[in-house]
């Protein structure tokens, strides 16, 4: 890469960050944006993908050069892998401090509830392209990106896209795009049905925090806290700016495993290794990580590193990575599948919001709507759109769902990425239906385990309607 090379791909990150900063601007002024709660990457994305060459093709009168949309399409697929790389740095799987006693139990059941909907939600999106199989010319892939985009999210899309890019398919972009679209449906669909949940749940008494839904913070809803006082730190400063800035240490943590993880794709290539030379660099990645992480807490050095630094950092290239991702989005060829894309969404609704209240309802004990309900915004959207919701039906937070919650998308998350590259190869080497049958088999595994963690952890007791039942 040339010197000239790297100054256009500064111009057109350039470009990201204004329509990063305009849809944050948007997302604070449109009311549309703020009852959706439509992330400020996406509203940017969209403009970047309505004046670009899918649709009103302004970027000469603009003087924006087309190139800068194929840096767009292939931006996604390079951030993802720092910011998957970066799951395990920090990650602390210790008792959650000022919680109340024995929530922790939950957080077992919880987390196979939370692993077999996403299971649940591979194997709905590879039925539903056996069920169109016939009628639209799909590629192999096509169905993961139900799973991909509703608990994966935007940025998940780029995984996706950066996954089927090594394994040389054309179609990876069109994926990508796919994903992009369901991650938008998940998002706006998931909150849309939390709020009728909890509605629900303040009539019926299924929640224990408050007779009827609380206000949604205006912060929330804006984007932005006003108040400096009430403004939330980025984290601990772990190391002295005079050696080295705490964010530039956390970076380099995470580009070294970067780095190894490359190390190690182009080792088992070379090496011709059956199975690790076709494991995407991402899950090398996570692999470093580990070993990285699992090096510094052994030398007992781990106070040197701080969760929420390392997560805003990950979160700042989600943000740039989402904003590309719908930026390049292949219009065209995704429209060509626009009724599988609503059929397979709206069937992924039913199946996570049946899936989850059904299970979190008999097999959690104590606040299981609130645990539920958070579980449901991550299942649709994010982690941090689980919170949104958990914070209207528990505005102060008071209970401890919100502790059993990030413990459990915690592990599942690493579970989740360990098993998505799985699911991106099977489809091609083996078929759609065993990647269906594989999704059901582990979505069954998980129901079992969900049942066992919580009769261990519970026993039989007599639930509200007198029937006995593991809750």
């Amino acid at each position: 890469m040339t010197s000239a090379m790297l100054t256009d791909l500064l111009k057109s990150l350039g470009l990201l960050g204004a329509a990063l900063l305009l849809g944050t601007f948007l997302r604070a002024k449109i009311g549309v944006f703020q009852k959706t709660f439509i992330p400020a990457s996406v509203i940017g994305g969209f403009f970047l993908l309505l004046i670009g060459p899918q649709a009103l093709n302004l970027t000469g009168v603009l003087g924006v050069p087309a190139e800068w949309y194929n840096y767009y399409s292939m931006i996604p697929g390079i951030l993802i892998v720092p910011v998957v790389a970066g799951v395990p740095l920090g990650l602390r799987l210790g008792k959650g401090g000022d919680s109340e006693p024995g929530f922790m139990k939950n957080c077992f059941p919880l987390y196979f509830i939370a692993l077999g909907v996403s299971m649940a939600q591979f194997a709905v999106g590879y039925l539903v392209h056996t069920f169109f199989q016939g009628s639209f010319d799909l590629y192999d892939q096509f169905g993961i990106e139900l799973g991909v985009g509703y608990v994966g999210g935007h940025g998940t899309a780029g995984t996706l896209g950066n996954t089927l890019k090594e394994m040389n398919l054309p179609y990876w972009e069109i994926s990508q795009g796919v994903s992009t679209t369901t991650a938008t449906f998940g998002i706006v669909g998931g909150i849309l049905i939390g709020i009728v949940l909890i509605n629900w749940a303040a009539r019926t008494g299924q929640t224990q925090m408050l007779s009827k839904p609380a206000d949604i913070p205006v912060e929330f809803r804006q984007g932005y806290h006003s108040n400096p006082a009430k403004q939330n730190s980025c984290g601990r400063e772990t190391t002295q700016s005079s050696s080295i800035d705490a964010l530039a240490f956390h970076a380099s943590l995470i580009f070294l495993a970067c780095g190894a993880a490359y190390l190690c794709v182009q080792a088992t290539k070379a090496a011709k290794i059956p199975v690790l030379s076709s494991i995407s660099v991402w899950a090398y990645g996570m692999i470093c990580m580990f070993i990285i992480w699992g090096i510094i807490c052994k030398l007992k050095c781990d106070f040197l590193v701080d969760g929420a630094v390392k997560s805003h950092i990950t979160g700042s290239f989600t943000e740039f990575a989402v904003t590309g991702a719908v930026a390049s989005l292949p219009i065209k060829a995704v429209a060509a599948y626009i009724v599988p894309i609503i059929v397979m969404c709206v069937i992924g609704y039913v199946v996570t919001t049946g899936f989850l209240v059904f299970f979190c309802k008999k097999y959690l004990k104590g606040y299981w709507f609130e645990q539920m309900v958070g579980t449901l915004g991550m299942a649709t959207g994010v982690f941090i759109t689980g919170v949104l919701l958990l914070r209207i039906c528990d505005p102060d937070l008071k209970s401890p769902a919100l502790a059993s919650y990030s413990l459990s998308y915690t592990v599942m998350s690493v579970t989740y990425f360990a098993l998505l590259n799985m699911f991106i190869t099977l489809p091609t080497t083996h078929g759609v239906m065993t990647a269906v049958i594989v999704a059901c088999g582990i979505t069954l595994a998980c129901v079992i385990g969900a049942i066992a963690s919580s009769r261990i952890c519970f026993g039989k007791v007599e639930n509200k309607e007198g029937t006995k039942a593991a809750v």
